[in-house]
């Protein structure tokens, strides 16, 4: 479905990026798996692709940076020659209940879920122009629909992302590039495994589909996105999250 296409997939070491890449990657795509802080991993998830017979090369960046985005962008294109599909995942969080909340807390969770997404965006779309072509799929989070206490910073950025996929569609469809956001509910990833087991229990219970979400099941949607078979579908925010906040 994506043979001949190079999908740059940001946060690609674990969890939901892992996934995507290893999905992208089953569908034809060569994968630019991009990392900051663990090689290891990020040459772990290149081995398993190549291992099943697909195309990965590794690639770090801080997407903070907006140089280091640009050069990181600009290897890709030098590696792959072309940019087709482009996959926001990259992102942290810093919880903490607003009012004692650090200055720091909420502008590095701003600068690496939303103006990483802006910087990503940015650069590759130069590309995609160029190409008449693209996909465009960031990873926002139900948080960003309906917000949760003592994740402010992490709303507000994933609220933005929101905000930025509609703009991005709208300046962009002309050139038969798309951009569409995935909204996950909660997910069996690191980041959920620091939760005590009475607020899993909780969660769970708010679900109508009675379980979290796997990193695959956000994996298919990318997929699908990412996919002609969602040509005509742009500016739109996917939610996957078993019906909790329907």
């Amino acid at each position: 479905m994506l043979e001949g296409k190079t999908a740059i997939v940001t946060g690609a070491s674990g969890g939901i990026g892992k996934a995507v890449a290893l999905a992208l990657a089953k569908e034809g795509a060569a994968i630019a798996a991009h990392y900051h802080g663990n090689e290891e991993k990020a040459l772990a998830v290149k081995t398993e692709i190549e291992q099943a017979g697909g195309k990965a090369e590794i690639f770090r960046a801080d997407v903070t940076d907006f140089d280091e985005c640009n050069l990181f962008i600009k290897n890709v294109g030098k590696t792959f020659g072309s940019i087709d599909i482009l996959v926001n995942n990259a992102g942290i969080t810093r919880d903490g209940l607003l009012m004692a909340m650090s200055e720091e807390d909420f502008d590095s969770v701003i600068d690496t879920n939303l103006k990483g997404c802006f910087h990503m965006i940015r650069f590759a779309s130069r590309r995609m122009m160029k190409q008449r072509y693209g996909r465009i799929v960031n990873i926002s989070s139900v948080s960003g629909v309906a917000g949760n206490a003592g994740q402010a910073n992490y709303c507000a950025s994933k609220a933005g992302i929101i905000g930025l996929t509609k703009s991005v569609a709208k300046e962009l469809a002309s050139r038969n590039i798309t951009c569409n956001a995935i909204a996950p509910g909660f997910v069996m990833t690191k980041m959920t495994e620091t939760l005590s087991e009475d607020v899993r229990e909780n969660a769970r219970k708010q679900i109508p589909l009675g379980r979290f979400a796997t990193p695959e099941d956000i994996a298919g949607a990318a997929v699908f996105l990412a996919s002609d078979k969602a040509s005509y579908i742009t500016g739109q925010v996917l939610i996957v999250d078993g019906g909790m906040v329907m």
